[in-house]
């Protein structure tokens, strides 16, 4: 799915050319040929891939628990990638890449794929906070209330094995959001969390999935400022299914997708129910996609990087950080106590 994704992004996307595919999974491939075009040369072997000489750039986009070892062998080339979040399922692997990374020729652009940066409202929330529209930022709230997760080859995904974990898998966006919008690192992670409705009649090969369907978690950081996720995916009857909020010492911002709305409320200005209340849109989204064309945007981001030499935006640094966070979050909830973000990064 993610696969197809990427490629009609590309295919939206001036400058761009999808020239190869690789894929382990036949019904995989066909899917990635029907969207590519039949030109497309196909290989059954990333490695494969990677020694074709076809490609200037790659996108990983494969299982989570298959990144780190098809990273490896990425990363012993010169070409440019973008890996598809989480950027691996443990921080040790993260670390592994890191290094491996460290490594690379100067210029070769290493990008993780954590795209809802680049959703417009999203967006939009980021700028009015960093140009101080609610001062000095104390509270993050973040709500997905959504859909469970789909299908996915071998259902890989119904297991915290291959995924790292839902708050490794799913909340690594929003761990990452929250970074961004504090401008700081975490320094205490306490979660509360269960699979109480989803997959629960479910087998394969006998095993039940062991995935959890909600969680709250609560993220401290160094300064006093703290943020909040509620997860859900049993939700799918409702209006938002992403709700973002920062409040400060000046007022409070919220966005909403998939509507792109945004409201702005200033103390002293502004009372309950009468905020500032705005659509936003971004007119340079060529193709909307499955992430309300954040995924396009970071392809131009990503493009950017590597044929103007722009900075990279989101960085393996920021991919362990979301990684941390999650991996934090479920030791919370086995250890039943709070988890401090050094104990996982030790």
């Amino acid at each position: 799915m993610m696969g197809v994704e990427h490629i009609e992004n590309l295919n939206a996307l001036p400058g761009a050319e999808v020239t190869a595919i690789a894929d382990s999974d036949p019904t995989s491939r066909d899917h990635g040929v029907a969207a590519a075009g039949s030109a497309t040369v196909v290989f059954d072997d990333h490695r494969d891939l990677l020694s074709s000489g076809r490609c200037d750039a790659v996108v990983v986009a494969t299982p989570n628990h298959t990144h780190v070892d098809i990273l490896a062998d990425v990363l012993d080339t010169d070409l440019h990638v973008l890996i598809e979040k989480p950027l691996c399922t443990t921080v040790e692997d993260c670390r592994r890449v890191m290094e491996l990374d460290a490594r690379r020729p100067e210029g070769a652009v290493t990008w993780v794929g954590l795209e809802y940066r680049y959703m417009p409202a999203a967006t939009e929330l980021v700028e009015l906070v960093r140009d101080g529209a609610v001062g000095e930022p104390r509270m993050v709230a973040i709500r997905e209330h959504r859909f469970p997760f789909l299908d996915k080859v071998g259902s890989w995904n119904r297991f915290s094995a291959n995924t790292g974990g839902t708050l490794v898998e799913k909340t690594c966006h929003y761990f990452d959001l929250m970074n961004l919008l504090l401008d700081e690192r975490p320094v205490r992670v306490m979660a509360s969390g269960a699979q109480d409705v989803n997959h629960l009649d479910e087998r394969y090969e006998g095993r039940q999935p062991d995935i959890l369907d909600n969680a709250f978690v609560i993220v401290d950081y160094a300064s006093g400022a703290r943020a909040l996720l509620d997860l859900c995916m049993f939700a799918e009857a409702t209006h938002h299914q992403e709700e973002l909020s920062v409040v400060g010492t000046a007022g409070k911002v919220e966005a909403f997708m998939p509507q792109n709305e945004v409201r702005v409320g200033r103390r002293g200005e502004h009372w309950i129910g009468g905020v500032e209340e705005r659509q936003v849109r971004d007119e340079s989204i060529a193709h909307q996609g499955l992430h309300h064309g954040s995924s396009y945007l970071e392809h131009v981001r990503f493009l950017a990087a590597i044929a103007d030499g722009c900075p990279v935006e989101i960085t393996l640094e920021n991919g362990l950080w979301s990684v941390a966070m999650g991996v934090a979050a479920h030791r919370s909830i086995e250890w039943n106590r709070p988890v401090m973000i050094e104990e996982v990064m030790a």
